[in-house]
């Protein structure tokens, strides 16, 4: 099933650089790393030289030496096909399981720079993470995939023209109130299917929602079974609560005691880290917000998480799917839903790396105590966003931040219509995949 993926983009202007660097193409498993790699190289290149190290862990051999020269001429004996640069794209999947490869990179880069090479694993993390590992820094460009966004998700339900409309959606312009509807509508499609490419793919294929919670169920499963793998050190059972618990408790601030009352805070930290690692969950700092980056002023001992994927939160919260439609999107299981989609979609849209994250702000005072959702940079600017229903005069939180830090506009996200008023943006849900654009353009008029 075709899907068109943002990160095509990215792509092909990796392929068109002239100081090209291999590339490592990082995620969670099942969000589409193979199938966006073999689909790209179908199109830009005239053959493609695959090694899966998982699949065929015999492909190790090849990499014995570091001479790209070496370990050119094997692949292409073993595979019967000539690998020749500017034809050939060479793919390494699941190089996680091939250490030596992902230390070759260094050596493509500085004695072949002109064959293209993309690795990707999906969990490379632990690897990279390794204090003993040793890795090829400066000589690797970094590339994350993602679930499909929402966006992502209007293109493969062939409502691509309403995405090519949100594109030039203007502050000013006032949309009509169908498409509006439709659109949340379709909202509430993705917060039942998420945007895990298999579920999509299942529900073009049947547009059976009760076929695609089976699928979800099926994908939780899988990452269940992942837990040997990175469970040296940390008890497997411990990693199955946690991975049972974050998703119910998305959007609070998480005390460890909710995890295991009598485990040490230490240990449950490391299986936070190893799940985080994984790709699974992400964590979300408190933050000053007193300038940039956000991290630089990062409390790492108040956090909250989100999980990988909205559908496989719904899953594993097993809320019904009948409510998802009836109620309003900022209620449904005490707004937790509504962060998620939100921080998701952030994640999607403003190239957020591990210096410029999501972040958030709490300020606990017994008198005037204050939060604020998110807070993310667009540019030089630090932008906070509240996800929240009912008036603009009543977003306490968001004035007394923007008041205090002396900013020019907040964001407020619901189901109300776009507009502009006293400061504040207020985006309806579908509209986040243009929040950096519709940001900017406010900075010229505020």
């Amino acid at each position: 099933m075709f899907m068109k993926r943002n990160i095509e983009i990215d792509l092909l202007n990796w392929k068109k650089k002239k100081n090209r660097m291999p590339l490592l193409l990082r995620g969670a498993r099942q969000v589409g790393k193979s199938y966006i790699v073999q689909k790209f190289g179908k199109e830009q290149f005239q053959q493609m030289a695959v090694l899966n190290f998982e699949q065929n862990p015999e492909y190790k051999v090849c990499f014995k030496t570091l001479v790209p020269q070496e370990i050119i001429s094997a692949i292409s004996l073993v595979q019967k096909i000539p690998v020749e640069a500017g034809k050939t794209l060479l793919f390494l999947d699941e190089i996680q399981e091939c250490p030596q490869a992902i230390l070759a990179l260094r050596y493509f880069k500085e004695q072949m720079p002109e064959l293209h090479v993309i690795a990707a694993g999906s969990l490379l993390e632990f690897i990279l993470n390794d204090p003993e590992f040793r890795m090829p820094v400066g000589r690797v460009q970094f590339m994350y995939l993602h679930p499909l966004s929402f966006g992502e998700y209007l293109a493969a339900t062939q409502n691509e023209r309403l995405r090519e409309y949100l594109h030039t959606v203007q502050v000013k312009d006032a949309i009509n109130e169908a498409v509006h509807l439709q659109l949340l509508k379709l909202v509430r499609e993705y917060f039942a299917l998420g945007g895990m490419p298999a579920v999509i793919a299942e529900y073009l294929d049947s547009k059976n929602l009760l076929e695609c919670q089976n699928l979800q169920t099926s994908l939780l499963t899988t990452y269940r079974r992942d837990f040997g793998k990175y469970a040296k050190r940390t008890p497997h059972e411990l990693l199955e609560t946690i991975f049972t618990k974050i998703p119910g408790l998305v959007g609070k601030w998480l005390k460890y005691s909710t995890i295991d009352s009598s485990l040490r805070s230490e240990v449950i930290k490391t299986a936070l880290h190893k799940l985080s690692d994984a790709g699974i969950i992400l964590p979300i700092y408190a933050t000053s917000g007193v300038g940039l980056p956000l991290i630089s002023h990062a409390n790492k001992k108040k956090c909250k998480f989100l999980f990988l994927d909205i559908g496989l939160v719904k899953r594993s919260c097993n809320l019904d799917l009948e409510l998802l439609f009836k109620e309003d999107l900022l209620l449904i299981n005490d707004g937790m839903m509504a962060e998620q989609f939100v921080g998701q979609e952030l994640l999607a849209s403003t190239g957020i790396d591990e210096i410029n994250g999501l972040f958030s702000w709490v300020r606990e005072q017994h008198s005037s105590s204050a939060e604020i959702d998110f807070l993310i940079a667009i540019g030089s600017q630090i932008v906070p966003i509240e996800v929240k229903a009912g008036a603009i005069g009543t977003l306490r939180s968001l004035k007394i931040f923007l008041s205090e830090k002396k900013l020019p506009l907040g964001v407020r996200i619901s189901e109300c219509p776009l507009s502009l008023r006293e400061g504040i943006l207020s985006i309806p849900f579908y509209l986040i995949e243009e929040l950096p654009r519709l940001v900017r353009t406010q900075g010229k008029i505020l």
